[in-house]
């Protein structure tokens, strides 16, 4: 089988902060909302776009520089759109799913690739949906199934809570 491509954790030039005043910043201040952060701090240190950019931006950048990387995550949330294609599907915020349905939601927008679906433990237990993944190879032009977290349970019956 095909070696797949794990954008994660490599190394090159670091993440540097894009100026107030550059556009991109209200871009990303609307499709990659830095929450955990204080709004000063943010907008100044941008830790989230940081630490993204170490993360996966780093092993892409022989094909894009750090600004092309952040226009390239904003384009294909947009194209990809999951709030929308999830509300098709009838998962929508305080509902709760099995990981069955969440994930076969997910897949009918990337040719039935599996993504990464992790889950946090929620209030009195319930488990909650966190985050999804989806895995592009560095083009971005082609799908590869992503390796679960295994956050979730993946086995049924349990049902996971959509907040949003």
């Amino acid at each position: 089988e095909k070696e797949h491509y794990r954008l994660e954790f490599c190394t090159g030039k670091k993440y540097a902060p894009f100026s107030e005043k550059d556009r991109i910043v209200n871009d990303l201040e609307r499709h990659w909302v830095q929450m955990k952060f204080d709004e000063h701090y943010a907008k100044i240190n941008q830790p989230l776009w940081n630490h993204e950019y170490k993360r996966h931006g780093i092993c892409c950048s022989n094909l894009y520089d750090q600004r092309a990387y952040f226009l390239l995550a904003m384009r294909l949330k947009e194209k990809f759109d999951l709030l929308t294609t999830l509300r098709t599907h009838g998962i929508t915020p305080g509902t709760k799913h099995t990981f069955g349905e969440i994930q076969n939601a997910i897949k009918t927008v990337t040719n039935n690739v599996d993504p990464d679906l992790k889950c946090v433990q929620h209030i009195k237990g319930v488990p909650e949906l966190k985050e999804i993944g989806i895995c592009f190879n560095p083009a971005a032009d082609s799908f590869f199934q992503c390796r679960h977290s295994n956050t979730c349970d993946e086995t049924g019956n349990t049902r996971i809570l959509f907040r949003r």
